[in-house]
């Protein structure tokens, strides 16, 4: 227990060092006034995906807040747009901080076991059938663009069966560097829209049934794209990433945006 109040402490200073830097506003302007206060609340949020807990009810019993559970659950997912809010701060800082070497790559979120994708209700206007390397899946895919160092620095999500190549032109829009990817974004169209003289370039690792010589930098370049599958796998394993317990969209995004914060957090 000692353990869980001190990585809550040290979370909730981080919370409150970016809730002042960026004047969030994190209490009720209306109504009854929160038992506990809205940076409490997220450091709540990121310590359960910090801590790999599943859900929201196992944090109100290990805590026992004043507030009562369906309050707890209700703020966790409101504050969640304040979260995103340190989020994308932190991922423009990574921006501005970054590697020249970028990696770009897409990973499947699964909101439900396939035999109950025919009743999922709540994420239905959202998710589709998709593919990965582990087989079909429903659910939602997510983007991500990382440096050498792994650093975060943007993220989309989008449905399981969008394009790997919209989604790469969108969060990468502002970025520059070289940007090494797999043969899911390979294009001779996409390199040449994207491609800015002495800013960015990509390199799209070739299929397997084409012909293409590289050069032995690019053989190195490519040799690197491993290393984003490592922020995937952390997510996943550690930060509670994958879930299907929320009853609301607003749920599983929360879930993802406090699972992502906590994870650049750490």
């Amino acid at each position: 227990m000692n353990t869980h109040i001190q990585l809550h402490s040290n979370i909730l200073t981080k919370v409150k060092f970016f809730s002042k830097q960026l004047q969030l506003k994190l209490s009720k302007s209306t109504g009854r006034k929160l038992a506990i206060s809205g940076e409490e609340t997220i450091a709540l949020a990121l310590f359960k995906q910090n801590a790999g807990i599943p859900t929201k009810k196992k944090i109100w019993e290990i805590f026992q807040p004043k507030e009562c559970y369906k309050t707890l659950c209700v703020e966790m997912n409101r504050f969640a747009l304040e979260a995103l809010l340190v989020l994308n701060a932190i991922l423009k800082w990574n921006q501005r901080n970054s590697h020249p070497i970028k990696h770009t790559d897409s990973t499947d979120i699964p909101v439900c076991l396939n035999k109950n994708a025919k009743y999922h209700k709540t994420m239905s206007d959202l998710a589709s059938w998709g593919h990965s390397g582990k087989g079909f899946y429903y659910g939602l895919k997510m983007s991500i663009t990382t440096d050498l160092g792994r650093n975060l620095l943007a993220v989309s999500f989008a449905s399981a069966n969008s394009s790997d190549r919209k989604s790469f032109q969108k969060m990468n829009k502002n970025i520059n560097g070289i940007f090494v990817a797999d043969a899911g974004y390979f294009s001779k169209d996409l390199e040449k829209e994207f491609y800015i003289e002495n800013k960015r370039i990509l390199f799209a690792k070739p299929l397997k049934n084409m012909k293409k010589i590289i050069t032995e930098f690019q053989y190195h370049l490519y040799n690197t794209r491993m290393l984003i599958e490592l922020n995937f796998r952390n997510l996943k394993m550690l930060y509670a990433f994958l879930t299907s317990f929320p009853r609301s969209i607003d749920g599983y995004f929360a879930n993802y945006i406090y699972s992502i914060l906590a994870y650049v957090l750490r």
